[in-house]
């Protein structure tokens, strides 16, 4: 009894034994899903995500070079992580000049209108005493009349010092120049692979343009009054290309090489006579005028003022003393209204700043007239498209004008026709 019953318990273990282990496993009904990881953001690609250049640079070849590597592709990772650096600073040099636009261009409007008021708050202070004051009245008044012309006269001698609309219009420009600057890091990024030259012409034309157009007004402003009116240079003073010895033709007669031909660069030539006849020598002249005219009336408008200021200090001891500081304060308004509120000099900077685009023009086609070697020049057709579109001209236009004035110098007449159909 005890020998059945011990094998029962070991048969039934071995069956649970048994079951537990050949039972056979559940299908998996849950399906799988995969967890998407969490991207990860790194510095660089943290930068061109707030710049807006999510897709000019890959990010991997940045993070994952090594520093110690000299290879080709390093150098072109390093000059792309320069070239990074530069166009946030540029990025911030577009911000602080067109904030400084902005605070300047207030300071031309809320000086002029100052200036007026106080002005003609002083002629109407003197005519009413020279009316009917006696007196302590007319102490007042005439005091009262006195300092305000004293208080318009030193505002204008400093409002007359700075310019405040050529200021404005100095950083217009410069605002301009800077986002140039930036859209040609942001093609050279996106259209090649940087090298050191890059980083080093880009440093140059930054350090040019803070040159050209200085932000401080303390020791750094640019003189508003010249003896001689010169274009405005943002660019490198060494941006023309090495020249190579004559003796060493690249050029094949008669068959296009890289774009270029005899006829273009003959046409080119004429391009750059056109624009040194007519353009420049017209802003130059037109510069000169509107310089002569700004310092006669930095002049005229101090001096009327402060004449007005004596004569006011004398009202009641004649009847000319009166009218000539009611009419020398009212000539003076007129003069200040006519200059800062025509803002003559900004009409000033805009001619200087035409002047030097024509003027880097001129420089630019000259300087790759002068490359021999016509593989190293920019493509002859691109060439010739940039420099139809700075002129506001087709292409087709552009070479008619040529021919016009090749025609014109061997009749020896003068062209009737600026190159620039822009301004």
């Amino acid at each position: 009894m005890a020998s059945s019953t011990l094998r029962l318990s070991s048969s039934s273990c071995s069956r649970q034994i048994n079951a537990v282990v050949h039972v056979p496993k559940l299908p998996k009904v849950i399906p799988y899903f995969s967890v998407p990881k969490i991207p990860t953001t790194k510095p660089v690609e943290e930068l061109n995500i707030r710049d807006g250049f999510r897709r000019i640079v890959p990010v991997e070849k940045i993070s994952t070079a090594p520093i110690h590597d000299k290879s080709p592709n390093s150098d072109a990772i390093a000059a792309t992580t320069q070239l990074y650096a530069i166009l946030e600073a540029v990025a911030d040099r577009v911000e602080m000049h067109a904030n400084l636009g902005k605070q300047r261009e207030n300071w031309n409007t809320l000086l002029l209108n100052s200036v007026n008021m106080i002005t003609l708050t002083a002629a109407t202070m003197a005519g009413a005493a020279a009316v009917g004051g006696a007196g302590m009245p007319l102490l007042a008044l005439k005091l009262s009349s006195t300092l305000l012309y004293s208080a318009a006269t030193g505002m204008l001698l400093v409002m007359n010092k700075i310019q405040p609309s050529q200021l404005a219009e100095e950083q217009r420009n410069a605002t301009r120049m800077f986002k140039q600057i930036q859209t040609q890091i942001q093609n050279m990024m996106a259209l090649g692979t940087p090298s050191k030259e890059d980083v080093k012409g880009v440093m140059e034309k930054v350090l040019a343009v803070d040159r050209a157009y200085p932000l401080p007004l303390l020791g750094a402003m640019l003189d508003k009054f010249p003896a001689k009116f010169e274009p405005s240079v943002w660019w490198p003073s060494n941006q023309q290309l090495q020249k190579k010895n004559k003796s060493s033709e690249g050029k094949q007669r008669g068959q296009k090489k890289n774009g270029w031909s005899e006829e273009m660069e003959v046409e080119m030539r004429e391009i750059i006579e056109v624009v040194k006849r007519k353009d420049i020598e017209d802003y130059e002249r037109l510069g000169n005028l509107v310089l002569k005219i700004n310092k006669v009336l930095a002049i005229a408008g101090p001096l009327l003022t402060g004449v007005a200021a004596v004569g006011s200090a004398f009202v009641g001891n004649g009847s000319w003393t009166a009218i000539v500081a009611v009419a020398a304060g009212a000539l003076g308004s007129a003069v200040t209204a006519f200059e800062h509120g025509g803002q003559i000099g900004m009409v000033f900077e805009m001619y200087r700043n035409c002047a030097g685009f024509f003027r880097l023009l001129q420089e630019s086609i000259e300087a790759t007239l002068e490359e021999r070697d016509l593989e190293n020049r920019e493509n002859g057709e691109l060439f010739e498209m940039n420099v139809a579109l700075k002129l506001g001209r087709s292409l087709s236009n552009l070479r008619q004008l040529a021919r016009k004035s090749a025609s014109s110098r061997m009749d020896g007449t003068t062209i009737d026709e600026f190159a620039s159909k822009l301004f």
